[in-house]
């Protein structure tokens, strides 16, 4: 009997990387990607014998280089990031598909339509197409499982790497896996023989962008003959249907009421060859996609090669919403089918809607009622940037304590400039492994141009949100990494932010927001749910 196992699609990627002879994956945690580097780390601690490296980053850019680094000794590799991560880590990334690979480097990205735990929509496909690398997209997970075993195998055969793109509903529905039989070894090491590809001097990547072009023929090629790029052509049928992503299962749910040929997408570069056959056997076209309107901006050219005027409805003529996630209603509505509402009732009607709050005793919540009260009655002359974490619920009542949130690290850069342009009251505030993340480089710059602003760094010894990984450096370390950037020790200050130590913690805080120059203030206590 085949070895079968309900998976969320997270899960399955993490089984079929291991099953695939990878050596190592590197991530920074972020969701809905994390699950993926727990299950790994929870099968190496089940059997010691998979000899994997499973490790958190420091951030996405480091995750994207150590995996570049493993290939480049010609072991398979896993990087595992958000969306927004890939952001962090596009430097490498771009690079990365001119050096080529080695060992099979495979790079998962789990986009989050309608932003359940993100700060945009960024659909990552783009990313894919930018690099000229090819990428895979599941709707379940066993292709999750599938894709990522062929992933590896592409990845060496090609020589670029490979993207899997995930979407939260993908990376977090559990379906059932058929689990291969045919697991593999891990590679053994082996250098390069020619170190011009990995040394991208302007005279070694001029020739390397020239190879990464001719590529594409082999990956459009790849793309024609995949066979779940499948294509089906209903005789007598007007409409046609492009459809990628997870809009092929609430597409399916359709085709009883609905008379349409279609196309299915999975692969990046599209087929264009199967997709023109489409063309020249309809009259009007739909196309569907989970992300922005990456298919439906590229079928305008294709219908062009055929010659045929066609009419292309999508998201950009508002069939389909811009914006959010696709549903299988979302999908009715676009095709003009009726959508059963009887039982269906308002949210609004059934529960009282609030915003998501800090934890019951978290200590942020202790050091945002002693710096409201430090900032108390200067509400002209401050501003309290924030980043990305559980801290940035202080937006909300009953704390309203930050005035901004754009990315990780954006909180010390931002109060930094607020400070050397005038700002009386520049304040930052973010956790220990978002200043570990991106926070370190903008204080050694305000510390060195003698800033006056101030770092408020909440140290609760984990990655909360993510579910409490911990941070990379120790608490003995911590402070004398700060002290490392050159500050002056005495505006380097550690406090304990709970409810006995409010009228201390006022009075440090009010100290350092008045000095003249960068300062940093240590907030210590672990989080509560540990």
């Amino acid at each position: 009997m085949k070895n079968t196992q309900m998976l969320l699609g997270d899960e399955a990627i993490a089984l079929a990387a291991i099953h695939s002879g990878m050596s190592a994956a590197y991530s920074y945690p972020g969701t809905p990607s994390t699950e993926i580097v727990e299950t790994i780390q929870r099968e190496v601690k089940n059997d010691p014998d998979l000899d994997v490296i499973c490790a958190w980053s420091i951030n996405e850019k480091v995750a994207m280089e150590e995996g570049c680094g493993a290939s480049m000794i010609g072991k398979r590799a896993l990087i595992i990031m958000k969306h927004v991560g890939l952001n962090v880590a596009a430097d490498p990334f771009m690079n990365m598909a001119m050096t080529g690979t080695s060992g099979g480097l495979v790079i998962c990205v789990a986009d989050d339509p309608s932003m359940h735990s993100s700060q945009n929509e960024q659909d990552s496909r783009f990313f894919s197409e930018f690099a000229k690398i090819l990428c895979l997209e599941p709707v379940d997970s066993q292709e999750c499982y599938d894709m990522t075993m062929q992933a590896f195998e592409l990845s060496e055969q090609f020589k670029t790497p490979v993207m899997i793109r995930l979407t939260t509903r993908v990376a977090h529905s559990r379906t059932g896996v058929i689990l291969s039989e045919n697991k593999q070894d891990k590679k053994s090491i082996s250098l390069p023989t020619d170190f011009k590809n990995w040394t991208l001097l302007p005279c070694n990547a001029r020739p390397q962008y020239v190879a990464l072009l001719e590529k594409q023929k082999d990956l459009q090629v790849y793309a024609n003959t995949y066979e779940l790029n499948e294509i089906n052509i209903v005789p007598g049928a007007q409409k046609g249907v492009v459809v990628g992503g997870l809009a092929y299962p609430y597409f399916k749910e359709c085709l009883s009421e609905l008379k349409a040929s279609h196309v299915r997408v999975c692969t990046y570069p599209i087929p264009d060859e199967k997709i023109k056959k489409l063309i020249n056997a309809v009259d009007e076209l739909y196309v569907i996609e989970e992300g922005y309107p990456l298919i439906e901006n590229q079928l305008y050219r294709l219908i062009h090669e055929t010659g045929k005027t066609l009419t292309i409805h999508g998201r950009n003529d508002g069939t389909f919403p811009m914006a959010g996630e696709l549903t299988p209603d979302v999908v009715r509505k676009g095709f003009g089918l009726t959508i059963n509402e009887e039982g269906v009732y308002p949210l609004s009607s059934l529960v009282k809607g609030r915003p998501p709050q800090l934890c019951k005793g978290c200590p942020h919540a202790d050091t945002y009622n002693a710096l409201n009260d430090v900032l108390k009655g200067h509400e002209q002359e401050r501003l309290v940037f924030s980043d990305i974490g559980c801290y940035t619920l202080g937006a909300y009542p009953p704390y309203e304590a930050i005035h901004s949130c754009v990315c990780m690290g954006a909180s010390v850069s931002m109060a930094k400039a607020a400070g050397e342009n005038g700002l009386k009251y520049s304040v930052a505030v973010l956790g220990d492994s978002t200043f570990e993340h991106s926070g370190i480089t903008p204080l050694l710059e305000g510390v060195s141009k003698k800033v006056p602003f101030t770092v408020i760094i909440l140290d609760n010894a984990r990655i909360a949100m993510t579910g409490g990984q911990e941070r990379i450096m120790s608490e003995e370390q911590f402070i004398p990494f700060i002290l490392g950037t050159g500050i002056d020790e005495k505006h380097v200050r550690l406090i304990k932010p709970i409810p006995k130590n409010h009228e201390e913690n006022v009075q440090v805080i009010k100290e350092e927001c008045e000095y003249p120059g960068p300062s940093v203030i240590v907030a210590r206590r672990v989080c509560i749910q540990k």
